[in-house]
């Protein structure tokens, strides 16, 4: 059968342990009763084969890779027209053939690791439709994205992630289960849409803070924020950026407004 050459300037590193990508593809909960699941750089199908054995949602994948594309059609032609040959990044989820803009959908896939934050802040930007995310991504990235605060791993996109999704860090695959094998470890996290409709602060002036508070993690956030125009008293100004939670985080955006 034919195969594909991962391309190192993609980022592609294929998954052949079968029990990880079953794993990885029944981690998915229907959460809120999505029908419509994307999955992002299939590959040579590793995770679609199994998806495509789901009978309770309808999968369609989007793929930069023109030769895993015609890979994609001549193999798994039970995806149809379902398979977009197109950047993730670049895709408007609002107008995807066969979606329906105001239904929910999830996403599944392995991300290449060096677009792993970009792809999170386009779900950021979709968060009212992608009710639920199974992914797989450099372990240290996953392991970011799922911690609490007050850990050193906790940063800017655990922060925006969790005011919208609970997260769970669920395995560990090591490198051995991938052709090219990676030279460092990669972890699978499930992101499931919590019941926050809305935050109770201005979102991009939350965002704001949450990124300059991080952009110098080791001051105090007195003195991280002045660069976007500090000039008022909070208790929570003496504290770090890591040791604040999403709530404390609206709190002080909240009086970041007012003042």
């Amino acid at each position: 059968m034919q195969k594909v050459k991962p391309k190192k300037h993609l980022g592609q590193h294929f998954l052949k342990d079968l029990n990880a990508a079953e794993r990885i593809v029944n981690l998915l909960s229907r959460h809120q009763n999505y029908t419509k699941v994307l999955e992002i750089g299939p590959g040579m199908g590793v995770l679609t084969q199994f998806l495509l054995k789901k009978t309770d949602y309808q999968t369609s994948v989007v793929e930069i890779d023109t030769e895993s594309v015609e890979y994609l059609n001549k193999n798994f032609s039970d995806l149809g027209d379902r398979i977009f040959s197109e950047d993730f990044l670049k895709m408007d989820l609002t107008n995807l053939k066969g979606f329906d803009s105001t239904e929910p959908i999830a996403i599944i896939g392995n991300f290449p690791y060096n677009i792993s934050s970009q792809i999170f802040f386009k779900v950021l930007e979709h968060k009212d439709t992608v009710v639920e995310v199974v992914c797989m991504l450099q372990k240290e990235v996953a392991k970011r994205i799922a911690s609490p605060p007050g850990n050193k791993d906790y940063g800017i996109l655990s922060v925006l992630l969790q005011a919208f999704y609970e997260i769970k860090y669920e395995f560990t695959v090591l490198p051995g289960a991938f052709n090219p094998p990676p030279k460092v470890d990669s972890g699978v996290i499930s992101l499931r849409r919590n019941g926050v409709d809305k935050l109770e602060c201005d979102e991009r002036k939350f965002f704001q803070v949450v990124k300059a508070g991080f952009n110098q993690r080791r001051k105090t956030l007195r003195n991280a924020l002045k660069p976007i125009g500090l000039n008022f008293e909070h208790e929570l100004l003496n504290k770090r950026a890591e040791q604040l939670g999403v709530a404390e985080f609206v709190l002080l955006t909240k009086a970041f407004t007012e003042n």
